[in-house]
């Protein structure tokens, strides 16, 4: 494995301790057991029956909090829980009901619009299929690996802002774009991991190491990862891509 010591300068100068030579499989590990051990449950945030209302409140938590997204999908699934009944919906009243998510126009306009497409193309069923799911309007690659992996128990690591932010932070990954960062995961952890993976690096992000937050003395894994550094946690490199 690749020694993150490897191509950063100063990190690796003979001053530092040989902490900072440690390989990225080494982080992994540590990182998997301290998100283990801190958060052994893994609820999916997202309040939902099966995985056509999963696949709606992951849309509208794009640029939305999941506290949002669940004080309003009630409202919406009282009066549209099923592809049916929400492409029978004007775009108007879907907009009305979600609102407070933010992007509400173009999340109404997608939201019918798929709905739609599951009726005129899937049998009004939510398709297990990459493909399928990624060519629905408004379903990125990020939705599509939540939908597959919580509602299909298909191996897939969505990363967000906070999985792309730690994994830097914790040297688990150096790209600069969240599609690397999915793979540089993916290679560290066996597939039967990635699912909980992704909630518990989301919840760590959320509670303990939030990106205006973490000073490296109150955050377990900075601090253990990152010892030498008593005010804060290192930077991470720029990205060389």
């Amino acid at each position: 494995m690749e020694s993150f010591a490897g191509g950063l300068g100063l990190w690796a100068s003979p001053g530092l301790p040989a902490l900072f030579s440690m390989t990225r499989q080494e982080r992994a590990h540590i990182v998997a057991g301290e998100l283990a051990r801190r958060f052994p449950a893994t609820p999916i945030p997202l309040d939902h029956s099966d995985a056509y209302t999963l696949l709606v409140a992951v849309m509208l938590s794009a640029q939305c909090t999941d506290e949002r997204v669940n004080q309003v999908t009630p409202g919406l699934f009282s009066r549209a829980s099923t592809p049916a009944a929400m492409a029978a919906l004007p775009v108007e009243e879907v907009q009305g009901l979600i609102r407070s998510c933010g992007l509400a126009p173009a999340k109404a306009r997608n939201l019918v619009a798929l709905s739609q497409q599951l009726l005129s193309e899937h049998g009004g069923e939510v398709p297990a299929d990459w493909e399928a799911l990624e060519a629905l309007p408004g379903v990125g690659h990020k939705t599509a690996s939540v939908v597959m992996v919580q509602a299909f128990g298909v191996p897939a690591f969505p990363v967000d802002t906070h999985i792309h932010r730690l994994a830097r932070v914790w040297r688990l990954s150096r790209a600069g774009n969240v599609a690397q960062t999915e793979r540089d995961l993916k290679k560290l952890y066996p597939a039967e991991e990635w699912g909980a993976l992704h909630l518990r690096m989301i919840f760590y992000g959320r509670e303990v190491c939030p990106a205006r937050g973490c000073d490296g003395k109150r955050c377990p894994l900075c601090q253990r990862l990152f010892p030498p550094k008593k005010g804060g946690a290192l930077t991470p490199p720029a990205s060389s891509s």
